[in-house]
């Protein structure tokens, strides 16, 4: 009995020693889980999931959508990452999407307009049945822009914020979302950077002033929304809007197929919306520093 207990003891067998393995690998894993990129990667991965599932479903399935990505977000801010969300606050929620959503409509009409006005747009209406677009339009970029905005504001700049304060996590974020949208039709280096520059740290920007999940899905929201409409080129996606939109001119000014995004004149504007947005971050505490940065 004695020896046997020896022997057991000397090559480390035995049941208490498995529980001990395995509960060592539970342990490793569940902190890794917890980590910032932790949390992060698996957030992305069951946001991603659900958007994929959903994004072109009939009918309001998008919007069920967006609605599973938020609480697959909750569940892992407040499980993994040990942490509440206020930026998903109920009060106030429509406050801030009409507040987004109004700064994300001027953004494009004036854009258009401007580039309409220098030669580049023409608009002429479509004769789609108006109710119909509509409806596909609003439902369909429901789910993008929530579904996008946890994604990358929600999850992954909140991740890098804390591993590197807000700044890296802007500069990272922007430059990945640009990178996202290579894919798409008549993408280029120049598409990516346009959209990392007027798009990435826009919406970082106005996330980092409001610290809002809604302010910046309005913003978006309205954004996509208008441009589709508008029957402009979205992504190199020509999408079936109100108007038709005959393009003149220069690419730079136009953004050519691809759409608006690549115009150099959204461009600039989105990059002076960015500063003020980063410079009411900056006096309401919203840039957090790494050392400053917690869990």
């Amino acid at each position: 009995m004695g020896a046997t207990s020896a022997t057991q003891h000397d090559t480390g067998s035995g049941p208490d020693k498995d529980r001990d393995v395995r509960g060592g690998r539970r342990g490793r894993l569940g902190r890794i889980a917890r980590s910032p990129l932790g949390w992060m990667l698996i957030g992305m991965a069951g946001v991603g999931l659900v958007s994929g599932l959903t994004a072109t479903g009939p009918g309001p399935v998008p919007v069920l959508g967006a609605a599973a990505a938020v609480a697959v977000y909750l569940w892992v801010m407040r499980r993994l990452a040990g942490r509440a969300t206020p930026e998903t606050a109920r009060p106030g929620a429509g406050r801030e999407v009409l507040l987004g959503g109004g700064i994300g409509l001027g953004f494009i009409l004036v854009s258009a307009l401007l580039i309409t006005a220098l030669g580049g747009y023409s608009f002429s209406w479509a004769g789609n049945g108006f109710i119909s677009v509509v409806w596909a339009t609003v439902v369909m970029q429901i789910g993008a822009a929530v579904a996008e905005e946890v994604l990358f504001r929600g999850l992954a700049l909140q991740a890098l914020e804390q591993l590197w304060g807000s700044r890296a996590a802007i500069v990272i974020t922007s430059l990945f979302f640009g990178a996202a949208h290579l894919g798409a039709p008549g993408a280029s280096a120049w598409s990516a950077l346009a959209i990392a520059l007027e798009a990435g740290v826009l919406l970082g920007a106005a996330f980092l002033w409001r610290r809002s999940i809604w302010f910046v899905a309005g913003l978006h929201f309205a954004w996509n929304t208008t441009e589709q409409l508008l029957g402009i080129p979205v992504s190199g996606h020509t999408p079936e809007g109100l108007f038709t939109v005959d393009i003149h001119g220069s690419d730079l000014l136009t953004g050519g197929g691809f759409g608006l995004e690549t115009s150099i004149v959204p461009v600039l504007i989105g990059v002076a919306l960015a500063v003020p947005m980063f410079v009411l971050a900056h006096r309401n505490g919203g840039l957090k520093s790494r050392r400053h940065t917690g869990r």
